[in-house]
């Protein structure tokens, strides 16, 4: 029987770390301690790393403490246990047994997991969710995740396409580098407008991901007399494009331009072989929720469990 010791990450793990999110099967380039750690200072960063008897890495744990609670880490859109390319399933209950002996000594109380969505996974590996009913894990919440599958025909609504060939004469699509414009001149004072919100990046935030992650985060832009009217960021991972914002002016609400961009977009990466389009989750908004199964959206769920120790 396979034995599994645990320890909490250090600096000194940088680069077996990423190295390990580079090959595992279920990881995305949000693991990867330079996207993890631009917001360090709002969170305790409390990641853990489980050896085998001969000192090599077998999975990682994304986390966050807050008091005695463990999150699976909070400034992420999903976590919870990451395994190595050719992980066998036979040994995850000792993986996880080991990691919650772990946490019990540390005095942790609770431990709440984001679990990752099989599309984004290299193999649609699911053991660590299947085992997760085994140690007691509760339920806490599940959202409605919009997500259209590139592979089957698109269930594009007749309104929306004939609005979007109307668009299409008046709007064009620029793929761009520098996301200020998009930032500064419609995302802040768009959500600010509707939501009384910001933005979850900063301008400097999302600028230096854009650096180091310059082939994952792509900003497409809609402009109508040479005036930004829309813009949509993109997340890009193996198979799956996910839409992380998205927003309009009042004037390009008028011209549509977010339906001209997402349709654009949507057809761009159905050509180019991704496999999914990620519109995010829909909480208590009849009116989005219906604006993206017009886009052609289906409803899968992201879950939010806790482990009581």
């Amino acid at each position: 029987m396979k034995k599994y010791h645990v320890q909490k990450y250090t600096t000194e793990n940088y680069d077996e770390w990423n190295e390990f999110v580079a090959k595992a099967k279920n990881a995305t380039f949000l693991f990867h301690r330079d996207f993890m750690e631009y917001h360090q200072d709002r969170f305790e960063d409390y990641s853990l790393l489980l050896f085998d008897e001969t000192q090599k890495l077998r999975a990682i744990f994304p986390a966050n403490r807050v008091g005695t609670v463990l999150y699976s880490h909070q400034g992420l859109t999903y976590g919870g246990l990451v395994f190595e390319t050719n992980h066998n399933p036979i040994f995850t209950p000792k993986m996880v047994n080991s990691l919650l002996l772990f946490l019990i000594k540390e005095s942790f109380t609770e431990v709440k997991i984001k679990i990752i969505p099989t599309i984004y996974n290299k193999s649609n590996t699911q053991e660590f969710d299947c085992y997760l009913h085994e140690v007691g894990a509760e339920l806490l919440n599940r959202e409605m995740n919009l997500i259209i599958d590139l592979r089957n025909e698109w269930k594009l609504s007749k309104s929306k396409f004939k609005h979007f060939k109307k668009a299409e004469a008046k709007l064009e699509m620029i793929e761009e580098d520098d996301l200020s414009l998009f930032w500064n001149d419609v995302l802040i004072p768009r959500l600010s407008e509707k939501y009384d919100a910001n933005p979850v990046h900063s301008l400097n935030e999302i600028q230096q991901l854009k650096e180091k992650f310059n082939s994952n985060i792509v900003q497409y832009s809609a402009y109508h007399e040479d005036g930004i009217v829309a813009g949509i960021t993109i997340f890009k991972f193996n198979k799956v494009i996910k839409s992380q914002y998205g927003a309009t002016t009042k004037a390009g609400e008028k011209l549509r331009a977010l339906d001209f961009l997402f349709i654009s977009l949507i057809q761009k990466f159905k050509n180019e072989g991704y496999l999914y389009f990620d519109m995010g989750t829909v909480s208590n908004n009849e009116g989005l929720l219906n604006q993206k199964i017009e886009l052609g959206c289906d409803v899968f769920t992201n879950d939010f469990y806790c482990i009581k120790l």
